[in-house]
């Protein structure tokens, strides 16, 4: 069996960050949503559940940390090429995100952007090309 990842955020506006996610690429799968949650389906293995702080507030007990100031997680998305790199980045610029809140790296074998969602969550976009590795690094 094929492992999957539902990673789940919490958000402070449920129709904002469908709005973004589905700006991203993501799709809503409706069968996993209702007006506390939302499952954003990024691929085949990979899926977002959104989370009112209300709907968060059931799973746990610790306090939701303000993304926006403070570090949580980082969140690391593989893309095809650079040029999807810089798609996806700017796309979450354009839909209510920030892009680049972190420097943009390019390592030759390894180009890297950053954004982060409304709520300060942060993505890493990256493309990595493994026959431009130099040699003995892993």
């Amino acid at each position: 069996m094929s492992r999957q990842i539902f990673i789940n955020l919490p958000v402070r506006d449920l129709a904002r960050a469908i709005a973004f996610y589905q700006a991203i690429g993501a799709e809503q799968n409706p069968q996993f949503s209702d007006d506390t949650a939302a499952c954003m389906v990024i691929s085949d293995s990979i899926f977002v559940m959104l989370l009112t702080h209300a709907k968060w507030a059931t799973f746990t007990r610790k306090p939701i940390v303000d993304a926006h100031r403070d570090s949580e997680v980082m969140l690391a998305l593989s893309c095809d090429s650079r040029v999807e790199v810089d798609k996806l980045t700017g796309a979450a610029g354009t839909a209510g995100g920030k892009a680049d809140v972190n420097p943009k790296q390019d390592l030759g074998f390894m180009y890297d952007r950053s954004f982060a969602d409304p709520d300060g969550h942060i993505w890493e976009a990256f493309h990595m090309d493994m026959s431009q590795m130099p040699n003995g690094q892993a």
